[in-house]
């Protein structure tokens, strides 16, 4: 404990009590029935509702598979993206179009307008 005099009381030895760090506050919005089973997982375990959640998040967070950091995720889900993309529209096409309008039409739909081209954000950007 640290002594620190107090100039208005006569006992100036009187010690100085720090208050203990606590987490910061971070609300919850849940709905009623899950606030509901989570007071009830909390009583079973002799918790209070905010300990409860904690531990509820915790153990969450302990079995689920980890997240891993994408570099460039619009670059890395991009190809995947198109391909999907690609499928379904050689699905909608007329197969009794010749291959070069379908694959014309199929760039198109994926690549977009040329005028629009310069708003694409997964596409290099051209110096002027």
């Amino acid at each position: 404990m640290i002594e620190v005099s107090d100039f208005g009381n006569k006992d100036s030895t009187a010690p100085v009590r720090r208050r203990k760090k606590r987490d910061p506050v971070s609300a919850v919005k849940m709905p009623e029935g899950l606030t509901a089973a989570v007071d009830a997982w909390a009583e079973a375990h002799h918790l209070s509702r905010s300990d409860a959640i904690c531990k509820l998040v915790e153990l969450a967070l302990r079995i689920a598979p980890p997240v891993l950091p994408s570099a460039h995720p619009i670059a890395s889900d991009a190809g995947r993206i198109e391909e999907l993309a690609v499928h379904e529209i050689k699905a909608l096409l007329d197969p009794a179009l010749p291959a070069d309008e379908r694959e014309r039409r199929i760039r198109r739909l994926t690549e977009g307008p040329p005028e629009f081209s310069h708003e694409r954000i997964d596409l290099p950007k051209q110096r002027s």
